[in-house]
């Protein structure tokens, strides 16, 4: 049984990945000013706080286990944690950033790395 249609999960991983990669990038000079040929999910404008909170968690999941070599089943608490923490840090400009880009703009970078560090999740070079 599909819970997501195909397209909408490619739209929602992407647009998680994107938010946890902006987040990480952070370190790196200069702001992420485009990601080219990234053109964000509309549905993000419209989204439940529920909704993005799953996004961003999928997101966690998906890298860190990358980055660990660990099953995305095993980092369900740590990015719930994270994509909990980021989120409610965010204040209306960077949620309203993140709605109409798809990723974090600076200021909401430096909050999910923060997130990361109280999580216990490895930040990725």
């Amino acid at each position: 049984m599909r819970l997501i249609a195909p397209r909408t999960g490619r739209l929602l991983l992407a647009a998680g990945l994107l938010s946890l990669v902006a987040a990480c990038n952070a370190n790196k000079a200069g702001p992420t000013a485009s990601l080219e040929g990234y053109t964000p999910d509309p549905a993000l404008k419209t989204a439940s706080a529920g909704n993005l909170t799953g996004r961003v968690r999928h997101a966690c999941t998906v890298t860190q286990a990358r980055l660990q070599n660990v099953s995305e089943v095993s980092l369900a608490r740590p990015c719930g944690c994270y994509a909990n923490r980021t989120l409610a840090s965010l204040d209306r400009g960077e949620l309203d950033a993140y709605r109409s880009t798809g990723y974090f703009n600076d200021s909401a970078r430096a909050k999910a790395l923060s997130a990361l560090d109280s999580c216990q999740l490895p930040r990725p070079a």
